[in-house]
């Protein structure tokens, strides 16, 4: 692309480079949320310019971009929006689940897990959205920081079930110190039920006998979260 007179402002460019100027011009956090998907889609239809077309995008979701980034291919596709076909909804799909990710490695990068909340932020982008419940435990070492997280299983949307046997297993074979227990509740409830309690019981007396600690059992919701230690239900 040919450069710009200097004396050419961002109004006076083609409406479809509007925002790839302008994020150089001024910055990424001058560009609006509309302006930024301009750019992942880069051209616009026939009498409508790109801007507008994401405008379109982000109406469709009620200008919620956590709800856009729960759409798959196909559910973007659905929406019959002109000018985005498998390729643009390919790139956008692709684009957020990128910024789900690196929310996710920010709190990896921690020194050391301190508080429910850390937990909270590691597994919000994985498992916080999800129609249905999965769980999932967190390996540590000594000094807490995370080994590795895994998937133990997955279940329906009023529940799932996880193998104490298996947990264990797989705490040995990291050579963790301490787990946490992390599942989802899709209701957004954040209530523990009877079911979660008895379980947290059965892994407490488990990890005494193997001498790996249970720090604590988060349920997460897409909104907040419930900690078993914070509410007092697991003594440090």
């Amino acid at each position: 692309m040919k450069p710009y007179p200097e004396n050419l402002t961002v109004k006076n460019w083609a409406e479809e480079d509007q925002p790839r100027e302008k994020l150089l011009l001024k910055g990424k956090q001058a560009l609006s949320d509309a302006e930024l998907i301009a750019i992942l889609l880069r051209t616009g239809v026939e009498k409508e310019p790109v801007t507008e077309v994401s405008k379109k995008i982000l109406a469709s979701v009620n200008n919620d971009l956590n709800q856009l980034g729960k759409l798959s291919v196909q559910e973007m596709l659905e929406k019959k929006i002109k000018g985005i076909g498998e390729t643009k909804a390919i790139t956008l799909v692709a684009a957020l689940e990128l910024g789900k990710r690196r929310q996710k490695s920010e709190v990896v990068d921690l020194k050391k897990v301190t508080t429910s909340r850390d937990i909270f932020n590691y597994m919000l982008p994985t498992i916080g959205e999800l129609p249905h419940e999965e769980f999932h435990v967190i390996f540590l070492n000594r000094a807490n920081k995370i080994i590795r997280c895994e998937r133990i299983s997955v279940g329906g949307i009023t529940g799932t079930v996880a193998d104490v046997r298996i947990i264990f297993n797989y705490a040995i074979r990291n050579n963790a110190v301490n787990i946490i227990l992390c599942h989802n509740h899709p209701s957004g409830n954040t209530s523990p039920s009877p079911e979660d309690i008895s379980l947290t019981k059965k892994m407490i007396e488990a990890g005494k006998v193997l001498e790996i600690k249970v720090l604590d059992h988060i349920i997460v919701t897409e909104t907040g979260y419930y900690s078993f230690a914070d509410e007092g239900l697991i003594q440090s």
